[in-house]
Formats: structure tokens, sequence, C-alpha cells
């Protein structure tokens, strides 16, 4: 580890690559998760579904002591009217990933598909509630969203748990920049998303944020004001919420 300091409530922890993070970050998620099931007979996990997830999710994975039939699994944002087969469906991401690789009591996917829209956020804010989330792992956007709260829809007291939004330039943009789609044109406009409210209230928060393209989001995580234009803020707030960084997304910070 390169660095650790603490903004506020955030814990920050830095590596020399995004490799090294993702390992390190597993290990902490594995820990909490073991240290829960030691508590409870279930833990429930909301996880994201972006490429900075991969080498944690590649190491959570493959952790053996972990009890996975005894995990629920969830996750936070889904879009609006891709075909079920896309691979850039966050359902579809996170079943090749993590979903179909190890057995967790259930998952629960968040269905871009549904004919009412409407009545899906109903039905999904109905398992979060039964379900109260023990850890999300996530990560940020490049314009500081977290899921598909983008700034000009993000609230800090959002009476929801789930909506649809629509997708702003830079959020779109990201996609492309990303690999998960060839023009911008091809990016859906809306999707399906937990809302900033729905994600602090879990017990933990592990966020990994590995590459140049989020140095600058990583910067205004962490030294602009917490407020709804950068919607990443928040975490400082959040009492058991740790950052993890590699050299290139914490750049900006020296």
């Amino acid at each position: 580890m390169l660095n650790a300091v603490t903004t506020e409530n955030l814990e920050v922890k830095i590596y020399e690559t995004r490799s090294a993070m993702g390992a390190e970050a597993a290990v902490a998620a594995g820990q909490v998760i073991s240290a829960l099931l030691d508590q409870q007979e279930y833990v429930n996990i909301i996880f994201a579904a972006a490429p900075s997830q991969n080498e944690f999710l590649a190491n959570l994975v493959a952790n053996q002591n972990i009890a996975w039939e005894r995990i629920n699994a969830f996750h936070m944002d889904e879009y609006v009217g891709l075909p079920e087969e896309a691979p850039q469906r966050f359902g579809n991401f996170l079943k090749d990933r993590l979903f179909a690789i190890v057995p967790f009591r259930s998952v629960n996917y968040l269905n871009g598909l549904a004919k009412d829209v409407t009545a899906e956020c109903v039905r999904y804010t109905g398992l979060l509630e039964e379900f109260l989330a023990d850890i999300v792992c996530m990560g940020i956007g490049e314009n500081a969203h977290i899921a598909f709260n983008d700034p000009h829809v993000a609230d800090f007291n959002d009476p929801n748990l789930v909506k649809v939004v629509d997708l702003d330039q830079a959020c779109r943009q990201q996609q492309v920049n990303d690999g998960c789609f060839a023009t911008i044109a091809d990016v859906p406009t809306h999707a399906l998303t937990l809302t900033v409210p729905a994600l602090m209230r879990a017990r933990y928060v592990f966020c990994m944020v590995p590459g140049p393209t989020k140095a600058q989001a990583v910067f205004h995580t962490l030294k602009s004001d917490i407020q709804e234009l950068y919607p990443s803020t928040i975490l400082r707030r959040h009492p058991q919420a740790v950052l993890f960084l590699d050299k290139a997304s914490s750049s900006l910070l020296n």
C-alpha cells in the first residue's frame, strides 16, 4: 500500500496498481462478510457492475472461505430497454463474473425490460426493505456518480430507494470510454437505479475506483464540498466506508 488517509469519516487506501487494489479490497470485504456471517444467519450485499470492479470481483469469487450459500445478492442499477442477452446489461455483467460462479442463497436482478418500470421500482424496493443491505460494493463514475445517480438526479434525501433516471452526457460517454458501447448513440438514455439513501444505509461500503479517467472524480470526492453536484462526496458521511484507489486514480490528490 502506498498510502492510507482518512477524510472525515471516509478511510482511503491507495495502492501502486489496480490489481493490488482489487486484491486488497477483496480481502477486506471478505473479512467483513465472514465476520457478519459469524453474527447473523444471512448477509445481504449490493454489487456494482463496471470494468472498475473486475479485479475486485475476480479476487472475491476466489475466496473459498466465504459461505456464499448464506448471502443474498443484489445489484445497484440496470439499463432500461436493452435486450435480455445484451452483454452490456449489468445483470449479465455480474452473472458472468459473480452471480453464476458462486452459490448465492439468492440473486435478485433488476429488470430493465419490465413493461411497467415504476412497478419494477416498487418490486425491488420491497426486496431491499425485506433484506436490509449489510454491504455495498461499488465504484464512482467519471462524473462522480454512484450507481446511476448522476449529478442532475442525485438526491441525498431521496424518499425513494429505487427510481428511473435519465443518464447525463458524461455518464453515457463513460460507457463508451469503458469499451462497453461503440458509440454514445448506442448507450441507453434511461436506467433503473438504487438511490443515494438506498446505498448509504448499508452498514459497510467498499468503493473501488482505479484508473486515470477517475482521477478528477476522486479529487472531487475527497476535496469538494459534500453536495449533489458531486454525488460521491456523500461517502465522507458514511460511518463504515472505505475507498480503494490505485496510483493512477489518486494522481490529483498530491
